[in-house]
């Protein structure tokens, strides 16, 4: 695939992050968009764990996404936890996302989830 095909591929693999359409997520990642890659700092991952789009968390992480990869942006589990993302966090921690994994050093997702008063997404984390 070259350059050019690969970057409108990508392009829309961003659209379909920020529409949560894992059908046609999976269908992008099927005709080889990186599901490691999105824009400004962040993974695909990233992007729809802080969206709470269980649906694309779950694609992205059958495509091969780690969940415990740190982006410029920060850790996928953070950034549900931060935002209450209860049906992400669960498919994070399926995938084997660690609650205790603190994010750029500071905090972990468990941390997250005290600060923001997330009650349900602190007991998922808890285990």
């Amino acid at each position: 695939m070259n350059r050019r095909m690969r970057k409108k591929l990508q392009a829309k693999l961003a659209d379909a992050l920020y529409c949560d359409d894992p059908e046609r997520l999976a269908a992008l990642l099927r005709a080889g968009a990186d599901p490691l890659v999105h824009r400004d700092g962040e993974t695909a991952l990233y992007r729809a764990s802080v969206q709470g789009a269980a649906g694309n968390v779950r694609v992205l992480l059958e495509a091969g996404a780690p969940p415990n990869e740190e982006c410029d942006a920060g850790l996928p589990l953070c950034g549900a936890a931060c935002w209450g993302h209860d049906d992400a966090v669960r498919e994070l921690l399926a995938a084997g996302a660690d609650p205790l994994l603190k994010e750029h050093g500071t905090l972990s997702a468990l941390e997250w989830a005290e600060r923001g008063g997330y009650d349900s997404t602190v007991a998922l984390l808890r285990g």
